[in-house]
């Protein structure tokens, strides 16, 4: 349901497959969502938001590498929007669900929104602007 598709691919290796795993995590989250079999999400969902944090901080890294190496003239305005979704990310919540199931959904399904709105359209709005294009 969540993958990379043609359009998302910036034609730079490194980060086309980092943005795969992005999706990859962004489809982990929906199988969470929809997982009804499973009573308490906090340990899933802890593992998920953690992996998160540190997967983009290294992908941004790289991204933000790859800008200085082809001297991209947006460079801060990038970072602040990477640093950003950084923060949103710690915002998540997840004491404030317990062991409540509907509170737990709502959090997975607002990571999920939150995850893909930004994903989409940072690649496709941003990403794509420091693509050099022939």
């Amino acid at each position: 349901m969540y993958e990379m598709r043609p359009e998302y691919y910036t034609g730079i290796a490194e980060i086309d497959q980092e943005h795969t795993h992005l999706f990859e995590l962004a489809q982990e989250t929906h199988d969470l969502l929809d997982d009804n079999m499973l009573h308490d999400k906090t340990e899933q969902l802890t593992s998920l938001l953690s992996e998160l944090i540190n997967y983009t901080k290294n992908h941004f890294a790289h991204e933000e590498a790859y800008m200085g190496s082809i001297q991209y003239a947006h460079i801060p305005a990038h970072v602040a929007l990477h640093r950003s979704f950084e923060q949103n990310l710690m915002k998540f919540d997840l004491d404030l669900a317990g062991e409540d199931c509907e509170k737990q959904d709502e959090i997975v399904k607002s990571l999920l929104d939150f995850l893909i709105g930004w994903l989409i359209g940072h690649i496709q709005k941003v990403d794509m602007l420091y693509v050099k294009k022939d």
